[in-house]
């Protein structure tokens, strides 16, 4: 156990499994806490579709778990996630205790965002081009900021240093059976469209009609008007045949 190895499951994993939005588990319910892991596994990971953040981090928390990693739940709040449900646990990931040391872990973010585990420190860190750093809020609240080629610092997300358990996403399960995604049309799929995968040197998301790929800090974004077009980039990023 150590973070070279950390490292190297944290990248292998985020290139071998994409984010794929989805709150419905197989029997078509929306259920963050009371989720069977091997049912998950089967469909996340052996099927090749992919998870939320509360499906993949779940299955890497546990897997970290019984490799003998010190692991704990943590709780974070995107920008999208304020604006929607008002709450600090929108987002799940994970903390990683090394000896003296503490790393942030997440392998259930669509991007962009760090390929290996951050060291929590007061020292800005660079990864395949791109630097990160914690900004301390001050009432024990930190903003994990991204910066790229362009040289732009921009907001990943916020978060406490505080444990959680599974029973913290019940009030987020609540608000999204009472708001429940439209029906399942064409329309709602591509505005609704929210996946990423990790590349080698970078990541690739597709949030609505907008693709955004990242290769060693640099970003290219696009617009995607052809609804084929689209649908053959959802196809790239959840078979990982991404160029």
């Amino acid at each position: 156990m150590n973070i070279e190895t950390l490292g190297v499951l944290h990248k292998k994993h985020l290139m071998a499994v994409p984010f794929n939005f989805s709150t419905r588990d197989s029997s078509g319910q929306i259920n963050f806490v009371n989720l069977d892991e091997d049912e998950l596994f089967e469909k996340v990971v052996l099927g090749g579709q992919g998870g939320t953040c509360w499906q993949v981090n779940r299955l890497f928390y546990r897997l970290l778990g019984e490799l003998g990693y010190d692991v704990t739940l943590m709780a974070a709040s995107t920008a999208e996630g304020r604006t929607s449900y008002g709450i600090d646990i929108e987002h799940m990931f994970i903390r990683a205790a090394l000896g003296d040391d503490e790393w942030l872990v997440d392998v259930g973010y669509p991007g962009p965002s760090y390929l290996q585990p951050l060291l929590v420190s007061d020292v800005v860190q660079t990864q395949f081009g791109c630097r990160y750093r914690l900004a301390d809020r001050g009432d024990g609240q930190f903003d994990l900021e991204r910066c790229g080629q362009a040289g732009r610092w921009s907001g990943v997300y916020t978060f406490r240093l505080l444990a959680r358990r599974w029973e913290d996403w019940r009030e987020l399960e609540n608000r999204a059976r009472q708001h429940p995604a439209p029906p399942p049309t064409l329309k709602a799929s591509i505005q609704n469209a929210l996946y990423g995968r990790a590349l080698e040197n970078g990541q690739v998301v597709l949030k609505g009609r907008r693709y955004l790929m990242v290769r060693d800090g640099q970003e290219s974004v696009r617009t995607i008007i052809d609804n084929n077009e689209h649908k053959e980039l959802v196809a790239a990023i959840l078979s990982g045949e991404v160029h």
